[in-house]
């Protein structure tokens, strides 16, 4: 129960954040695509380094195991395209389209409808999956410090000087 709540408080924390920085507007969704307006991905690299140091720090500490799901390049590529194809028909992604509908914005309605028949319409198919697309491209549960053979917290340092400099390039060009 206990780690219910947990999830429920950064759920609303990151919707908070989501709509204060104004991501959940369909300009920015736009300009993202368009790849005119950074703000989105700013934020969103934002949350991976927050989480990436939380994660790896509560892990080192003991307080989680880490669950390494399988990486399938079949099912990733797919996904992906699906995933990019729905963003750019709808103008929001999952986060921002259940955002936006909290919003009142109710063209987000669709959007959030047509996840819940993709996700049902995936749950049909699924025994078929297993068989083909999700065995494209297996590579077993991988992670970027294991394959270098380095500590997380030598790859850490890496990624955040990396957004860093992506972060001071988004500004100089006007992103």
């Amino acid at each position: 129960m206990k780690i219910l709540i947990y999830g429920l408080v950064t759920g609303i924390l990151f919707g908070f954040f989501l709509q204060k920085g104004r991501v959940l507007r369909y300009d920015k969704q736009l300009g993202a695509l368009r790849l005119m307006d950074m703000t989105i991905v700013k934020f969103m690299l934002s949350t991976v380094l927050v989480a990436m140091v939380g994660v790896y720090l509560l892990k080192d500490l003991g307080l989680i195991k880490l669950s390494v799901k399988p990486t399938n390049l079949g099912a990733n590529i797919i996904g992906g395209l699906l995933f990019g194809a729905g963003w750019g028909l709808l103008g929001y992604c999952p986060g921002t389209s259940a955002g936006a509908l909290g919003e009142g914005r109710w063209d987000a309605f669709w959007g959030i409808l047509g996840m819940l028949v993709g996700a049902a319409v995936f749950a049909e198919v699924y025994p078929a999956l297993k068989t083909t697309v999700l065995t494209w491209g297996n590579l077993g549960k991988i992670t970027l410090p294991q394959i270098l053979g380095v500590s997380h917290w030598v790859i850490v340092p890496v990624f955040i000087v990396g957004a860093l400099a992506l972060f001071w390039l988004f500004e100089k060009m006007g992103l």
